[in-house]
């Protein structure tokens, strides 16, 4: 019986993607700190996972689910990936200011540095899981 890697997986590879992306823009918020007139954006992580098409057992092990690419500029934040492309373009929000500075500038970063963090975490449980997956694997394989 052949083994769908993608199912066996689960969503954390894709996760894995949409945290890299999130550390990107949270990244690019706290570069920003100081510049006039920029806003605080944020990607949508429920909704950017809730997206993907789930595999299905009829898929190939690198057919994996995917994002439809919905870009408005050529700056888009957008990746490739092993099993197709996602971009998070489509699930980038501006954040809601808690006291906007007088330039417009609404980066707080205690917050940037809050959800960085956060989202570090989280991208480190993600290996960690799919850590397990594979040693999983690699145990049944091996017979160890």
């Amino acid at each position: 019986m052949p083994l769908n890697l993608d199912a066996y997986l689960g969503v954390q590879p894709d996760a894995l993607r949409v945290f890299a992306q999130r550390a990107q823009v949270l990244a690019a918020n706290m570069a920003n700190a100081d510049t006039p007139g920029y806003e605080a954006r944020d990607i949508n992580f429920r909704a950017a996972l809730a997206a993907l098409d789930p595999p299905s057992a009829t898929q190939s092990a690198g057919g994996g689910g995917t994002l439809p690419l919905l870009t408005t500029s050529p700056r888009d934040v957008t990746a490739t990936g092993g099993t197709g492309q996602i971009s998070t373009a489509q699930f980038l929000q501006y954040r809601v200011p808690l006291a906007p500075s007088l330039d417009g500038n609404t980066v707080s970063s205690q917050m940037e540095e809050a959800a960085f963090a956060q989202n570090t975490v989280r991208y480190q449980a993600a290996l960690t899981f799919l850590q397990m997956r594979f040693k999983q694997l690699m145990t049944a394989i091996t017979g160890q």
